[in-house]
């Protein structure tokens, strides 16, 4: 298949990225190893910022290819360690990339369905009933714990990174979260949590807006 000269500007910035990090994507280089003149690049991507935008999009196809192809089981605490597995050893794969779609204040708009994917693990946790905090707390707690891990893991050298760290990072983010399964998840928080997920996902129309404003008030504080 032929490329368009967006999708080869795409694929040169990429290797660049991942051979040189991000100080190799100069549009000047970019342009070169494409094989188009510079100001090509700023008619179809506008800016540098563009640019990056493009490539950051571009290495999310590929994350969440992966993400999707995990499939889902009925466990969903076992589907958050797959996700969490696949999400560090993608971080410490491919670095550059990482850094680009993660490192930023500013969330792209490719990253929002990565982190829509996270919520909804999260949400079916909720529902199951072993769920210990509120559905956003948990979903940020995983992603922070994650992403440091992963620059920890990078900002050390080699021998001295120890594959354990991984594993017990992800055992502690997940049994702050979750109880150990449903039918010890009797507290009235679980429930509150679980409650609020589940309405959130069907919230029918017994009550108005205002009203599910109000019990999500509620519920959120019972889960406290």
């Amino acid at each position: 298949m032929t490329l368009t000269t967006k999708d080869r500007l795409i694929r040169a910035a990429a290797e660049l990225l991942e051979e040189g990090g991000r100080e190799a994507l100069s549009t000047r280089a970019v342009s070169a190893a494409a094989g188009v003149q510079a100001p090509t690049l700023y008619r179809i991507f506008g800016d540098k910022d563009g640019l990056l935008d493009a490539v950051a999009t571009y290495g999310f196809k590929s994350y969440l290819e992966g993400k999707h192809a995990l499939g889902q089981t009925g466990d969903p605490v076992r589907d958050l360690r797959r996700g969490w597995d696949l999400h560090v050893e993608f971080g410490l794969r491919r670095p550059a990339f990482y850094m680009l779609m993660y490192g930023e204040p500013r969330v792209r708009e490719a990253r929002q369905e990565a982190d829509a994917m996270l919520r909804r693990i999260i949400e079916r946790i909720a529902e199951a009933g072993r769920l210990r905090v509120p559905v956003e707390q948990a979903a940020q707690l995983v992603h922070a714990t994650g992403m440091g891990v992963i620059l920890s893991f990078l900002a050390s050298p080699p021998e001295q990174r120890d594959p354990d760290l991984l594993i017990a990072a992800r055992e502690h983010v997940i049994a702050a979260i979750t109880t150990d399964c449903p039918d010890k998840a009797s507290d009235i928080p679980s429930r509150a949590i679980a409650l609020k997920a589940a309405l959130e996902k069907e919230p029918g129309d017994v009550l108005t807006p205002a009203e599910r404003a109000m019990l999500a008030e509620w519920l959120d504080r019972l889960a406290r």
